[in-house]
Formats: structure tokens, C-alpha cells, sequence
């Protein structure tokens, strides 16, 4: 099933169980899917799809962060919320040794040796991770292994 035929499935679902935050949340991410689908001009292949989840995660966890520096509980709770939902959706994330290793495997594959390789390394190793690991996750394990 399609990501599209399951967000229409659960949008269903949500209404008979009138949860409306769920319900925001799933049209919000139809509303972007289509958005990105207009723009781009073309039906959506499966990495669109996971680049616009991404997008959607990150937004609320940007916006998360922001609301708990500055103390507004009831808004990061909400968003406790409704990034739960959009994690549903997006594929598994890979753990900080999975990311590890395959940030280990890449430097190694590019010959990387010093921090002036890291446009290098980042460039190979984010299109193996996409949308499986968060850019900051992998931005702080490529320094790490280069600064050694």
C-alpha cells in the first residue's frame, strides 16, 4: 500500500474516531505531499515522498525545540504529539552504531583522511542515509571520525 492510500486510510480512521490531531497531522502531510507533487510536476517516486516526511519531521522537532526554550509546555506537548504520528509514516531510524558504521564504511570507501574531506564524505554518506537518519546525527559522527 502506497504511502498516499495509507494517510487516506488512517484520515478515515481518524475521523470516525474524531481525533483531531491526527487529523490535523495527516492533512498536513497529504497537503505537503501534494504541494511537492505540483511542484516538482510529476507523481511523487518513493524518495520524494521520504524527503517531504523528513521535511515534516524536522520541521516540528525545529519547532519543538524552539517552544521549549522558551517555555511554552502546552505547545511541546502538542508536538509531542504530532511528531509521534509523523514518525508512524517515516521509516525506522537507524541507531547512532548503525550510523556509525556506515559513516566508518564511507570514509574509508573515499579515501577521507582530514576535516578538508568532509564536503566529500557527507555528499557520499547522506543519499545512503536519507530520510533513515538525522542529518545532525550523521553531521556530528562524520566530524568525529575525521578529527581522529
Amino acid at each position: 500500500m502506497s504511502l498516499s492510500d495509507t494517510l487516506t486510510e488512517d484520515l478515515k480512521t481518524a475521523m470516525k474516531a474524531h481525533d483531531k490531531v491526527a487529523l490535523n497531522v495527516i492533512r498536513m502531510i497529504k497537503t505537503s505531499l501534494t504541494n511537492e507533487r505540483i511542484k516538482l510536476g510529476h507523481d511523487l517516486t518513493d524518495d520524494d515522498e521520504l524527503t517531504v516526511l523528513s521535511r515534516e519531521l524536522k520541521q516540528r522537532k525545529e519547532s519543538r525545540e524552539e517552544f521549549a526554550a522558551a517555555g511554552r509546555q502546552d505547545l511541546v506537548d502538542g508536538l509531542d504529539a504530532e511528531i509521534k504520528l509523523v514518525e508512524n509514516y517515516a521509516p525506522k531510524q537507524l541507531s547512532e552504531d548503525e550510523v556509525k558504521q556506515i559513516v566508518t564504511d564511507t570514509v574509508k570507501q573515499t579515501g577521507a583522511s582530514s576535516m578538508a574531506d568532509f564536503g566529500k564524505v557527507m555528499g557520499a554518506v547522506m543519499p545512503k542515509l536519507k530520510g533513515r537518519a538525522d542529518g545532525s546525527v550523521v553531521n556530528k559522527t562524520v566530524k568525529a571520525m575525521l578529527s581522529k
